[in-house]
This record gives structure tokens, sequence and C-alpha cells, in this order.
């Protein structure tokens, strides 16, 4: 696992339960600041319900230095979408036999993201957990039963199969995506709808229950899909997300807002997002923003925000609506 931040810690935890060698790699020094342990606390939706609570620790084996004869078969590589060039050109010397699985959001095109990673040697996936760190130590999410796993307009190879094997070994279902480019920007807006009314209130957190500003972000989505389909997504493979998002949102907002508040696997994902200092959620907003720019495709409600994301900008939360 390339780190230790929230989805390497739990899936890091999934995949040793089924008897992998999971080791996590980490910047020199912090291996001791860590510690020798996990501590989780997840929703854990493989299992029954009823069962789903798993609390406990599990130990942790960390390395500070990736030597170019090593022997993983499989790195999970999942970082900010901005991070994702540095931590490539950072692996490139240091594949050794390995396959990484891109394990997050992407907004860049997909190969060109990879840098001098061999493209045969990248296998594309997508989580389906979150969750954050407590002030004392504690992992605490969601862990939901599939995994979404994704190619570029071909077949599986051999090595992407194996890393689907990994996780269904764990005892999770693979949903297949296989326009996996137009399936990330779709979620990658998604996700720019959202964020760019949390960052307007503080952190999505502060989404969870309220109506008119998940209509809010829901309408920011909405005026992005042209932004995809200028980047030359076919929208016509996509659509039951498209449908959700063209939703009339006087009816997708109030439900979303019940959601939030009531459901505990949505609300522990909204709930994760509760740093109002977090650049993830700017990172997005701006990078939409920019791309629309460049495309010359208008974004009114996005650009709205844009106080709230700029760089420099206090975060002062503005009012609930």
């Amino acid at each position: 696992m390339f780190g230790r931040g929230v989805i390497a810690g739990i899936y890091g935890w999934a995949l040793r339960q089924a008897e992998h060698d999971v080791e996590f790699y980490v910047r020199p020094g912090r291996a001791a600041t860590y510690g020798e342990t996990v501590d989780l606390d997840l929703t854990d939706t493989r299992r029954r319900v009823g069962r789903w609570r798993v609390a406990g620790t599990y130990p942790a084996r960390y390395r500070e230095t990736l030597p170019e004869d090593h022997d993983f078969e499989l790195i999970v590589l999942s970082v900010p979408h901005h991070r994702l060039p540095e931590a490539a050109a950072f692996l490139a010397p240091r594949l050794g036999e390995a396959t990484v699985l891109v394990f997050g959001n992407l907004w860049a095109e997909p190969l060109a993201a990879m840098g001098d990673l061999p493209p045969a040697r990248v296998a594309w996936g997508f989580p389906q957990a979150g969750g954050g760190f407590g002030d004392d130590g504690v992992l605490r999410g969601t862990l939901l039963s599939s995994v979404v796993f994704g190619t570029l307009g071909r077949p599986p190879t051999v090595r992407e199969r194996a890393a689907r094997q990994a996780f269904r070994t764990a005892g999770f279902r693979v949903k297949e995506r296989p326009d996996f480019r137009g399936w990330l920007w779709l979620h990658f807006v998604a996700n720019a709808g959202l964020h760019s009314q949390g960052v307007r209130l503080g952190s999505l957190t502060d989404l969870v229950g309220k109506a008119g500003d998940l209509r809010e972000a829901m309408r920011v989505t909405r005026e992005l899909l042209p932004l995809v389909e200028a980047r030359g997504v076919d929208l016509r493979r996509h659509r039951a997300t498209v449908r959700s998002f063209r939703a009339p949102t006087w009816l997708t907002g109030p439900a979303l807002a019940w959601l939030t508040a009531h459901f505990p696997l949505v609300r522990g994902n909204f709930a994760a997002h509760s740093d109002p200092e977090a650049e993830e959620p700017r990172e997005i907003c701006r990078d939409t923003l920019a791309e629309a720019r460049r495309l010359n495709v208008p974004t009114p409600r996005l650009e709205a925000a844009e106080p709230y994301f700029t760089p420099g900008r206090a975060h002062r939360p503005s009012r609930p609506r």
C-alpha cells in the first residue's frame, strides 16, 4: 500500500484479512510516528446485516525505502489526484515486477498522468470506501462490498485480472467499467459539484441534511456534463450516471439530504470530510474550473463558488441554505 492514508488503511486491513502479505510504504521517519498497529472502527458491508460493525487493532508493517529489486506483486496507489504524477515518477524506477493499481480520482488523461510507468504494468480501479482518522488516531469509516475496476477501451490484461482477483479473494464484488476514463471524469465532476458547496460552508460534513445546498451541488454537476463531453467522453455510454445528474433537483436534493442525515453508509462518507483546511476539495474545484475555461465551457455556478476555493483565501463558511 503506497502510504498509510484512509484508503490504504482500510483496504490494507481487508487484504490482510484474506491472508495477503501487506506492507505500507511511508516517507522516511513516518513509521515511528504511526506506531506498530492501526486502530479501526469500520462499517464493513461485506458481512451479514447486523454484523457490519468491526472494531479492533491490526499490526501494520512499514517500509521507508523501496529498492528496485523488491518482490511485491501489486502496489496499490491511492493518492489525491494532484499528487499522482509525483507518485508515478517515484515508482517508475522502483517498479520491480509489480503491477501498479491506480486506485482513486483522476482528471488528467490516464496514460499521461502515469508518466514513465509502462501502460502494460498499470491497472485501473476505484475504492468504494471512505472515512477518516479521529483525534484519537482511530480510523473510522465505511467499506462497501464492491470495488470498481475498469479498462481504457480493451479487455483486461493478465496483470489486470490478477489485481481483480486479489480483491475477490478478500470478499469483494468487482464492478467493471469498460470506459473507465469517462467513468472517472464523471465521478470527478460529481465531486466538484459537492465540494463547490462543501468549501463554501466549511467542509463536506456541513452538507449533511441540507437539501438546498445539495440541490445546488447537483446543479453544479449538471452544468459540468458538457465539459466531460467536450473532453471526448460519449455520455451515451454512461446513461445511468448521467440520468441521475439530470433528474429534477427539487426531487434529488431532498432525497440526498435525507440519505446523508439518516443512512449511515452515506452519512459516514460525508462525515469523513470534516477538515475545512483540506486542499484536495479545492484542488478538485480549481482543476475542474481551469479545464472549463480552457475549453470555453460555461460554468457560472462553479464560478460563483470560486472565491471559496481560491488559493490564499481565508476559509470563512457562508450561511447554509
